[in-house]
């Protein structure tokens, strides 16, 4: 492997300060500016780029299983959202109002959407009579609005971009298969194009979706050995649809509710991508989603026939791949620590001494290694490079959780491993409340899911000793 020398120095060493470092990225990789209101932040082109990419992807597994666009309005009244008491319990603390409309105040307070279950069950409900009209599989891109007391940008914002799937099944087992089904899509995506390894589980009931009989959920790890939910999976049996009174005709000619499903990734996915994948230099990124995944640097643009044959090539690779080229007059060096730090998979490098020998120079930004590739193979290169990149840093995230996973079988044994480890703690669980409790006041830890994949690793409950019903992951979380 190359020299991994620093190349940004304004960037905070991610071993000194992990959240300074993080903070540094973000702005430094220009993704991110701060918004005038708390929370809220402005997504600057580089990472509205990275989320265009992740749309671009998702969009097309989601059509390819049969789901359609649509779009929901922004605001729910009050008395929509109170139909469903577990949901409106759950979501209260976090929602913004709006009680003026112009210079009059409402009659009835506007809620912000923080999720839109109540709009779609509002729509479902003129629009579902048969079982004929059944599955209902509906999608939107939007943003929403959640009223965070702490936040750090795509992390946890008070407004995040988010895609929310809303599905109607006339039976459960139908429900259920849709919510596992875009479970697997949601790894999928995260593994294969983002490169990031996932644990596919299920939350315990303390920390299930608010008004859902049971949430999916991909657990990430991040550099520093701490959680990331980075997408979940709700199946709502028919409790929305009989506080909705959302029914049809059924094969049977009687009248029967339908069962729910909700299913969600957001803006948050890019700041796992930046907290796997980064390091000391900035974003380092999957090719899948970087804006750019080859960048063109001329050396010695300034001679004869440099700047036209930089241009040639990235007007010849354009066509394959998303590709730029720097004709500014900042140094060879400056730019190759932009680059760096902006996570771009490949550099070209291309000078006289290139051009004359009919070859250029590629440097990935993962290992920094070079290839000098003749000019006719360039398009084969990249291409095996740019699956090599994926798959490294795929094994490198893979590695970094294996090194941070751990396995307690007593509460001595998980206070010592949380003391002095940060990662994913496994094990044995009863099921109770109470223990689940008892992991976050003693040892400062939650539940991350209970992995749909189980493992025995006894048969008491690290917590109080009594038979055990499941294995768990447990964490610290973001």
């Amino acid at each position: 492997m190359a020299d991994q020398k620093k190349m940004v120095e304004d960037i905070t060493s991610m071993e000194v300060d992990f959240a300074q470092w993080y903070t540094d990225v973000v702005k430094k990789a220009e993704l991110v500016d701060y918004g005038s209101v708390r929370g809220c932040m402005v997504i600057r082109p580089y990472g509205y780029a990275i989320w265009e990419n992740i749309q671009h992807i998702l969009d097309g597994m989601f059509k390819a299983t049969g789901h359609q666009n649509v779009y929901m309005p922004m605001l729910i009244p009050e008395s929509l959202l109170q139909k469903e008491k577990d949901h409106v319990e759950g979501f209260a603390p976090e929602v913004a109002w709006v009680t003026m409309g112009g210079e009059e105040k409402l009659e009835e307070r506007l809620c912000v959407r923080p999720t839109s279950e109540t709009l779609f069950c509002e729509h479902y409900a003129h629009i579902i009579h048969s079982y004929r009209d059944l599955p209902k599989l509906y999608n939107q891109w939007c943003s929403v609005m959640r009223w965070e007391k702490t936040t750090r940008p795509f992390l946890r914002s008070a407004e995040f971009l988010w895609q929310e799937g809303h599905t109607m099944h006339e039976t459960a087992e139908e429900a259920i298969a849709e919510t596992e089904k875009m479970l697997g899509i949601y790894a999928d995506f995260c593994e294969q194009y983002l490169a990031i390894p996932v644990v596919r589980g299920k939350k315990t009931d303390k920390e299930k979706f608010a008004g859902a009989e049971a949430t999916y959920t991909i657990e990430a790890m991040m550099h520093d050995g701490k959680s990331l939910q980075s997408g979940t999976s709700h199946y709502f049996g028919d409790g929305f649809a009989k506080a909705f009174d959302i029914q049809f005709t059924g094969r049977n000619n009687t009248l029967q509710y339908p069962h729910q499903t909700s299913w969600g990734m957001s803006t948050r996915i890019i700041g796992a991508i930046i907290m796997t994948h980064g390091d000391d230099n900035g974003l380092v990124l999957p090719p899948a989603v970087a804006p750019v995944q080859v960048e063109i640097v001329p050396i010695a643009q300034h001679k004869e026939g440099v700047s036209e044959k930089a241009l040639e090539l990235r007007d010849r690779l354009k066509a394959s791949f998303r590709c730029d080229v720097d004709l500014s007059d900042n140094t060879p060096g400056w730019k190759f620590a932009q680059y760096e730090m902006k996570g771009v998979p490949l550099r070209l490098e291309i000078g006289p001494k290139d051009i004359a020998q009919n070859q250029c120079v590629l440097v990935r930004r993962d290992t920094r290694e070079k290839t000098f590739v003749p000019l006719e193979n360039l398009e084969a290169e990249i291409g095996r490079l740019l699956t090599a990149i994926r798959d490294n840093l795929y094994e490198k995230a893979l590695a970094n959780r294996e090194a941070h996973t751990y396995t307690a079988h007593s509460m001595e044994e998980m206070k010592k491993v949380a003391d002095e480890h940060t990662g994913f703690y496994k094990t044995m669980w009863c099921g109770d409340l109470e223990c689940e409790l008892r992991m976050k006041d003693e040892i400062g830890v939650t539940s991350r899911c209970m992995p749909l994949q189980q493992e025995d690793l006894g048969k008491t409950c690290v917590c109080c000793g009594k038979p055990a019903k499941h294995s768990i992951i447990w964490g610290k979380a973001y």
